[in-house]
């Protein structure tokens, strides 16, 4: 393929993806012209160009990037990406529009803006070519400026050099000492052995007289390391020197043309010129830079293909859902409808089964948040339910005296415990409901994370939230009424003769075991829960620890490698009670202590841990009570401090306790009952008619709305997100298209020749066919190359120099 071709081919890659808004994210290779002010950059373009067309004037004058795409053609115009369609024949008018885009974000006053100018100009008089001039160089901030100007434009400056494959034109004029250069300085500082900037020296005819740049032309001042040679003299050229015209001949009109026939002649009869003037002005320095480009287009292939390849595939699902649907056609509008509602469907029971498509890795969510309210939070809060201790003792005693009137029993009498147990289990009703509100809030929360699909269609989002919502609130209420009926069902018979029931016979004070810990698992070492929890009262400054808790110990270590360990906490006798958060702590926390008031650590009565949120401080609580570590609660004890009125008849003292233990026990059977019916109940009454309902009802209740094609009606938002999602996907096809085309065009470049260089190339040196043929670089496939031509490789690795070319000292 051809150098023009390919080219040609890139500025058609940068247009497709210019419309789908990547023009500038992608990495394109570009040529950036970086110099000072009043360095020549603008003389330097515009010679490329063969016209005038760029804003003048003194002081900053390109305030914002222009990116320049030059474009062999028979015809001669330029059009500007933001005027899409409008062609300028008339040249001043590409000047005055550049300056009227350049004020409509900078203002008048010397602002400037990172946001570029695009352009592109045909003309029969250019190679194929993109270039971005950028803001010149300045250090003293003018007008609107920012103080930090300076920082400001090397920024702007670094966002495109910085990039790999960004070959920069450093563009220093004559008069200046090469080694004050700016745009050098720039250059070294991403690109520091030179290999991807092509040193530009103007102003030549301005030098003072009896002074030259020969040193630096012949690259053994401040040498760039470019690889690249076109034609390739001896030695390799780092530098290649051009003639502006000064601002007299601009002021006067001289014709670009002219311009080009007087920096030949300047070459051509300067005696330290003389030897290199086939190296140096501007039509070299364009075949340089269209032949440096092409390398470079043709090393970043592979790159940009594969960065294209992924947001092609990232996108191809969400398109493959938008080709399938036409919003013109009802008959696609009730196939998405039935699809959607189908979709939402599977999504919910994947959810609740825990089958989701993308598992969830932050948190729980869905099933697992459920399965957790079923099996620690509820359990925690029918433990919390258990009554003060010496208010139950009082309750008894008046119960059993009450029960016997003016009589004195001898028996301890059963209609007490009867009483006391009806009144525990009424009780139950509160966390019973709580229970089912926890339930129906985390469904709701899970149903609505599958309504986030829906966000398509207002309108079937609102009337699905309805319908389901609905739904579930109904379940709720017959679930409330069915927990109700179960709760009324034990309080309508309570039944002694349950095995599991200790029954009077064994509810003798002596009989009562006060540990009844619950041990989870099978043995003693079963891990109940791990976890990072913090220690806040033992050391001045609070540190994180790693607790694992067993049934029988809680043991914290340094870290989650569990090698060090810093202590191991038996759980005998030990409590849980809540502490009360600071005015502004944001942590949550509770404390562990001995019921014996013993010390739990060291000299510390009370282990203080906190806790970063509600969620863990409840699973925390909810582990320690599998464990046997209960919450605080009042008890009696063997100095008096019990009930405010004193058991003075040792037969009712008796009898108080002996009920005591008959109610601990029958609550015991209860409360293992309501823990194992209350997940089932909610999982037949709410979950599974739920899911049941989406599934089977909730398509046939949308069709009973009336005018389903309504409800298929995209919000604005989707629509436009809709048509640029498939722009995007019609340029990045397109984009993998030609880059397709370039890949099955050849890999060695043709010579780049056109009738405005051929007169200037005739003057140089000629080299026989047969020291021609004999160039060749070594690379697989093997492929004879001429000298003016070369193979494809990275455009910042060095090559091998031709043996006739010997590096510069």
């Amino acid at each position: 393929m051809s150098t023009r071709s390919m080219i040609s081919m890139i500025n058609r890659l940068q247009d497709a993806l210019g419309s789908a808004g990547l023009s500038y994210n992608l990495l394109l290779p570009q040529i950036a012209v970086v110099g000072g002010q009043s360095s020549g950059k603008s003389s330097v373009l515009e010679n490329f160009v063969g016209r005038d067309f760029l804003p003048r004037g003194t002081g900053i004058v390109t305030r914002r990037p222009l990116v320049l795409q030059l474009h062999h053609s028979d015809t001669e115009y330029g059009e500007f990406l933001h005027c899409r369609g409008k062609r300028f024949s008339d040249f001043d008018e590409i000047c005055q529009e550049i300056e009227a885009e350049t004020y409509r974000l900078t203002g008048t006053n010397k602002g400037i803006s990172p946001v570029p100018i695009s352009l592109r100009i045909f003309s029969p008089n250019v190679l194929n070519l993109t270039l971005v001039d950028l803001p010149g160089i300045t250090k003293v901030p003018v007008g609107d400026q920012p103080p930090d100007i300076e920082y400001l434009v090397r920024d702007m400056i670094m966002q495109y050099i910085c990039k790999e494959n960004c070959l920069i034109l450093a563009v220093t004029p004559a008069n200046m000492d090469l080694a004050n250069s700016d745009a050098l300085k720039l250059a070294k500082d991403v690109d520091p052995q030179g290999q991807r900037t092509i040193g530009v020296i103007t102003m030549l005819d301005l030098m003072d007289k009896g002074t030259d740049a020969r040193e630096i032309l012949e690259n053994r001042l401040l040498p760039l390391r470019r690889d690249f040679v076109f034609p390739p003299p001896p030695p390799s050229p780092g530098y290649i020197g051009l003639v502006n015209r000064s601002q007299k001949d601009i002021d006067g009109k001289k014709d670009i043309k002219t311009a080009l026939q007087a920096e030949k002649k300047f070459f051509l009869s300067h005696p330290a010129y003389r030897h290199m003037c086939d190296r140096m002005g501007t039509p070299y320095l364009q075949r340089s830079l269209n032949q440096q480009l092409t390398d470079h287009i043709r090393d970043s292939l592979p790159t940009l293909h594969n960065h294209l390849q992924y947001l092609l595939v990232s996108i191809s699902k969400e398109i493959d859902t938008y080709k399938l649907y036409n919003p013109d056609d009802p008959i696609c509008r009730t196939k998405t409808l039935i699809k959607l509602v189908q979709q939402l469907a599977g999504d919910f029971e994947r959810l609740i089964e825990g089958s989701a498509d993308e598992v969830n890795t932050a948190n729980l969510s869905g099933g697992a948040r459920i399965n957790q309210i079923f099996h620690e939070r509820f359990p925690y809060q029918l433990h919390k339910m258990k009554c003060d201790e010496r208010k139950l003792r009082m309750e008894i005693a008046y119960a059993i005296r009450n029960i016997h009137g003016v009589r004195t029993g001898l028996f301890t009498p059963d209609m007490a415990f009867q009483a006391i147990v009806k009144k525990q289990i009424s009780k139950l009703k509160i966390p019973c409901f709580g229970f089912v509100d926890m339930v129906c809030k985390e469904l709701v929360s899970t149903i609505y994370e599958c309504f986030s699909k829906l966000g398509s269609f207002p309108k079937l989002r609102e009337e699905t939230e309805r319908l389901v919502t609905t739904e579930i609130r109904e379940q709720e209420s017959t679930c409330r009424d069915q927990i109700s009926l179960l709760i009324d069902m034990q309080l309508a018979y309570i039944n002694t003769k349950h095995e599991d029931f200790i029954g009077f016979a064994h509810a003798h004070p002596l009989c009562h075991r006060s540990d009844n810990k619950i041990v989870a698992g099978s043995g003693a070492q079963q891990v109940i829960r791990k976890g990072w929890l913090t220690i806040n009262n033992v050391s001045i400054i609070a540190k994180d620890y790693w607790f694992i808790l067993t049934a029988e110990s809680l043991s914290w270590f340094k870290d989650n490698e569990e090698t060090e360990k810093r202590y191991m906490l038996p759980l005998d006798n030990l409590k849980v009670r809540d502490v009360e958060r600071g005015f502004m702590s944001s942590k949550f926390t509770f404390a562990l202590f001995n019921s014996e008031s013993r010390n739990v650590y060291k000299d510390h009565k009370l282990l203080e841990l906190v806790c970063n949120s509600q969620e863990e401080l409840d699973i925390w609580k909810s582990s320690l009570l599998r464990a046997g570590v209960y919450p605080e609660e009042v008890t009696v004890d063997a100095q008096g401090n019990g009930p405010s009125e004193n058991f003075t008849d040792p037969q009712l003292e008796r009898q108080v306790e002996t009920i005591r233990n008959l109610v601990d026990s029958y609550m015991g059977i209860i409360h293992k009952t309501v823990k194992d019916l209350m997940p089932k109940a909610i999982m037949h009454l709410m979950i599974n008619s739920v899911k049941e309902f989406i599934s089977s009802e909730l398509l046939a209740q949308l069709y009973a709305l009336g005018d389903c094609s309504a409800l298929m009606d995209e919000s604005p938002e989707q629509r436009q997100h809709r048509e640029q999602a498939l722009g995007k996907h019609a340029a990045l096809q397109a984009a993998l298209d030609i880059i397709g085309e370039i890949s099955t065009s050849g890999n060695a470049p043709a010579d780049v020749s056109h009738s405005g260089l051929r007169q200037f190339s005739a003057t140089l040196p000629k080299k026989s066919a047969t020291c021609d043929k004999s160039r060749t670089r070594g690379r697989a496939p093997p492929v004879p190359v001429l000298a003016n031509q070369r193979l494809p490789g990275p455009a910042c690795v060095p090559r091998r120099p031709a043996p006739a070319a010997p590096n510069p000292k």
